[in-house]
């Protein structure tokens, strides 16, 4: 099983599992938990994922 420590600014939030031809991510911090267990094509789309919904959340508490 081929993982992978994902980081976001600086901060490990996750690993990836690779499954067949997917990335399974599975979350270890609060902030990016509605993403656990979400497939991803390639780590690219999941670390975009990671940095959208970050900005996504960042953006609705700021309001």
């Amino acid at each position: 099983m081929n993982r992978q420590v994902i980081e976001h600014a600086g901060v490990p939030v996750g690993i990836a599992v690779q499954q067949d031809d997917a990335y399974r991510f599975i979350a270890v911090k609060f902030h990016v938990i509605d993403l656990d267990e979400h497939r991803f094509n390639s780590l690219v789309d999941l670390r975009a994922a990671i940095r959208d919904h970050v900005a996504q959340n960042r953006s609705v508490l700021a309001a």
